[in-house]
């Protein structure tokens, strides 16, 4: 079997799958979110490794299987959140720091004030913004106290999850990450997939900390002292979530896109061996180095997707179950004019704005938890549109079809309208965590399982398909009606 292990920003995902890909178990388990200040995100990366713990023993107990049946372990995992740990005893010297947190806001606009921007993204191909690592890694070093001094003694590493589960999972043998997660710290140069020095110094981190840089499909350990699993066996496929979703969907050829309905929204489409410089507010990323060679990507997210309706589940109680939206949302047959923008922790691409809070604009009277349950629904949808509207720009051409997982891509409400807001045909696999499925083919060409793309390729079958259905005058009057939402955050 192959083991994937999906360590994502609200819980751990395991799932066991045979060589063919079908799935034998999975199991998962949620761990606490906190936060210590508005903005700011917080994990506790013991509690992390905990529910890695919990979700693979549970898969493993469900499939009534050993342990040693399984062939090769493949990571994914939420990709900007920041670990620093001792490298001796392998204690975190603090909680990690959450892609969604914001409390790097100020620095990042000292350096855009400094004129720093476009040198920025020409090195990494990000955009000046919290959202990423290499900010965070400095708040720990300035903000917990005697790490800077423990950094330059060559005494703590730095990650993201995937080096760090890999680093527990090898008992610290291996600190080593692969091309996707590296291109979201902000330190890597995009060009030669290595630490970029300049960058290095101008967010003030130490070289030392930094993991090595390695592909995606290949040994990059094996297990040793786990506990809950045997000493041997080979960690062969790694990559950050959506890099991952994107393998997940198969999209091998330039110009084929994905969007991944997770706990934020995130829209990728392949470049091939071209990273393409965004002139519309989008990133440009490492997709996956295979057989040596590099894939690029053009990527929109927006921060905020499937938490808005945890939101409306944990803090407004508006339904018991995430999935009770839906139907609710069904009951009414639109939002009545109310717009949700669920800018909760800023605004991701195009717009960039790390200040922006959310907003729900033209509450009437009337208006019912029906409506809101509906704009919430329609907001995911709205910030979808606006990325893959800069993504068209960028690439001077329209897309026709996107493949779409995770979640909430199972809610065939927000699908339908998610491909009458675009004007596009939405395509959704038969197996929806592709972010999972990603991290399984990546190990399976890591040890051989699959020969080539090709055979990863003839695996991906389709579900369902979406077909717009709604008229111009009434796409653009919401569309409009969006931007007015927008403009109030």
């Amino acid at each position: 079997m192959l083991l994937a292990i999906d360590q994502g920003t609200t819980g751990s995902t395991a799932v066991l799958l045979t060589e063919q890909l079908d799935v034998v178990a999975s199991a998962n388990q949620e761990f606490p979110q906190i936060f210590p200040h508005p903005g700011w995100v917080e994990h506790n990366p013991q509690a992390i490794w905990a529910s890695v713990e919990g979700a693979v023993t549970a898969a493993l107990t469900k499939a009534r299987v050993p342990a040693s049946a399984i062939r090769a372990i493949g990571i994914t995992n939420q990709r900007e959140t920041t670990v620093v740990w001792d490298r001796a005893s392998g204690q975190p010297i603090a909680n990690a720091i959450v892609w969604q947190c914001r409390r790097t806001a100020d620095f990042c606009r000292s350096l855009r004030e400094a004129g720093h921007s476009d040198d920025v993204r020409a090195r990494t191909g990000l955009v000046l913004d919290p959202y990423f690592s290499g900010t965070k890694l400095r708040w720990l070093l300035d903000n917990v106290e005697g790490a800077r001094a423990r950094a330059a003694r060559g005494e703590l590493a730095f990650g993201t999850m995937d080096t760090y589960l890999l680093w527990r999972l090898t008992g610290g043998a291996v600190h080593a990450t692969d091309v996707s997660n590296a291109s979201r710290t902000m330190l890597m140069n995009l060009a030669s997939a290595e630490w970029d020095s300049v960058m290095i110094e101008r967010l003030g981190v130490e070289a030392s900390m930094l993991p090595e840089i390695r592909g995606n499909a290949e040994v990059f350990g094996t297990t040793k002292g786990v506990g809950f699993l045997p000493d041997g066996i080979p960690i062969a496929g790694m990559a950050g979530d959506q890099q991952s979703a994107l393998f997940g969907q198969a999209c091998f050829a330039p110009g084929q896109a994905k969007c991944t309905f997770g706990t934020g929204a995130f829209l990728l489409m392949n470049t091939g061996a071209e990273a393409i410089a965004s002139q519309a507010g989008l990133l440009t990323t490492a997709a996956w180095r295979v057989g040596g060679e590099m894939t690029y990507a053009l990527e929109g997210s927006a921060f905020i997707a499937g938490a808005v309706v945890q939101w409306l589940r944990d803090e407004m109680r508006f339904f018991g179950s995430a999935a009770e939206i839906e139907a609710l949302a069904a009951s009414v047959e639109d939002s009545g004019g109310v717009v949700l923008v669920p800018a909760f922790t800023g605004l991701g691409a195009p717009h960039w704005n790390a200040e922006a809070r959310g907003v729900i604009w033209g509450i009437t009277r009337g208006t019912g938890r029906a409506h809101i349950a509906r704009a919430a629904l329609e907001g995911i949808a709205h910030q979808n549109r606006d990325i893959l509207a800069a993504m068209e720009a960028d690439l001077g051409r329209r897309l026709t079809l996107l493949r779409v997982d995770g979640g909430a891509a199972a809610n065939d409400l927000l699908m339908q309208f998610q491909s009458d807001l675009l004007d596009v045909e939405i395509s959704r696999p038969v197996m929806l965590e592709t972010t999972a499925l990603g991290a399984a083919l990546l190990a399976g060409l890591g040890v051989g399982v699959f020969e080539d793309l090709d055979a990863v390729r003839s695996v991906w079958r389709e579900q369902r398909r979406f077909t717009p259905a709604m008229p111009a005058d009434e796409r653009a009057r919401r569309i409009d009606l969006w931007r007015a939402g927008v403009a109030r955050v």
